[in-house]
């Protein structure tokens, strides 16, 4: 009997420390802190802006073709080579176009002989007709010869004259100023001119002044205006941002992919010649720009007191623990008073430790900050959420033995109730 009932006693003992167990590892409460995360208003700049990819390319680029065939005899500058305007580049094999240029000069020494010669016979002629000796048929062929001698010199003159500027064509010069992009020849290659000239060089202008074609979308195209500021970068140097402007808006669209683009072009300064022609450049383009302006961050406007928040801050104006709640005043008057266009509330916390409703009045809105027109000064302490550490009452990370350890969630960002950053 005795030994039945220290049996029994085993067994309560047994579920007194179960029930114990289980009470203070899933029944009892949490006790649980937070910290409020805050901010002070800041006077800065603001801006609205877009992004595009593009291309950055010289401001100007020449393609130096040539307007006769031959084979190309001599070239004097290479790739990257700094030309002046008029150096020689190049020279075609002028033998061809010089022999035809002696045939031309030989045709038209025969033209001048032949005029030479109908002249005479004009003269002879006109006497001949003046006493009546020939007839009036007579001199008129005599004047025709004369005029078609005449009208041949000038046509040989005129092919002498194209004769002569094409072997002038032979030595190809530079238009420009400028660097040497591109060399499409080698010394013994056969070039032929017909429709369209071949081109023998590509120069650029002035490195030292690059634009970037930038591809927009036609969701953001109207809110890009010429002068407006830019700045790019490029995979050749990542941690380095340049600048520039946008210096025009092109009213031609591109299709791809049923997607809507526009060529906007970017002026961009090349003094250091970092940029490479070819680069691809990753924009972005700001449509609006505040300066010296006030603004807080846009989770600032969002933040909205919670039950733990309530439980641990008094709130101006008061605010009902839970979700059903007292009815107060300030409850009241928190649905009257709703957010409008350009006009929003934020919390600020007080020295003495009272969480108070601001209603201010903002501007510009780019999604990171806000724009504070009126409503908060530059001392406030604007609550954009907080921080909560919950633990046991005994102030240890107890662990059950009933069951496997659940996730360390001792510092985590409060939900959406709480405001917590995003």
């Amino acid at each position: 009997m005795k030994a039945k009932s220290k049996k029994w006693l085993y067994w309560i003992a047994a579920g007194i420390i179960v029930l114990g167990a289980i009470w203070y590892f899933f029944i009892k409460e949490e006790q649980v802190n937070i910290q409020l995360e805050t901010v002070q208003p800041e006077m800065g700049e603001i801006s609205n802006s877009i992004t595009a990819t593009g291309t950055v390319q010289p401001v100007d680029t020449v393609a130096v073709g040539t307007q006769v065939s031959g084979i190309i005899k001599n070239i004097y500058v290479d790739f990257n080579s700094t030309v002046k305007k008029g150096q020689l580049l190049a020279t075609l094999d002028p033998d061809l176009l010089q022999f035809q240029t002696e045939q031309i000069n030989a045709n038209l020494q025969n033209a001048k002989s032949n005029l030479a010669y109908n002249e005479i016979n004009f003269n002879r002629q006109s006497q001949l007709y003046k006493v009546g000796a020939i007839s009036k048929a007579d001199y008129d062929v005599a004047q025709n010869q004369i005029n078609v001698a005449r009208a041949q010199v000038n046509s040989v003159n005129a092919q002498l004259s194209t004769a002569n500027k094409n072997l002038s064509l032979t030595n190809i010069y530079s238009p420009i100023d400028g660097t040497v992009l591109n060399r499409n020849v080698s010394e013994g290659q056969t070039v032929a001119s017909s429709f369209s000239t071949p081109t023998l060089f590509s120069i650029a202008k002035d490195l030292t002044k690059m634009q970037i074609r930038a591809s927009v979308d036609e969701a953001d195209i109207g809110n890009v205006k010429v002068g407006q500021k830019a700045t790019f970068t490029v995979d050749a140097f990542p941690n380095e941002t340049f600048n520039g402007s946008v210096s025009e808006v092109r009213l031609q669209p591109t299709v791809s992919s049923n997607v809507v683009n526009y060529t906007t072009m970017i002026n961009a300064d090349n003094s250091s010649l970092k940029l490479k022609p070819g680069m691809t450049a990753n924009i972005t383009i700001y449509t609006e720009v505040l300066d010296n302006i006030m603004k807080i961050p846009a989770s600032a406007t969002s933040f909205k007191p919670d039950s733990l928040v309530i439980k641990k801050y008094k709130t101006n104006p008061p605010l009902a623990n839970g979700k059903k709640g007292k009815k107060g005043k300030g409850s009241e008057q928190i649905k009257e008073k709703a957010d409008t266009e350009n006009e929003s509330s934020v919390w600020v916390i007080g020295k003495d430790s009272i969480v108070t409703r601001k209603r201010i009045k903002t501007g510009m809105d780019n999604d990171t900050e806000i724009q504070v027109v009126s409503g908060l000064n530059k001392s406030d302490n604007i609550i954009t959420g907080y921080k909560s550490l919950s633990k046991k009452s005994s102030g240890g990370s107890a662990k059950s033995p009933f069951m496997p350890q659940r996730r360390n969630t001792g510092n985590k960002s409060s939900g959406s109730g709480g405001g917590g950053p995003r």
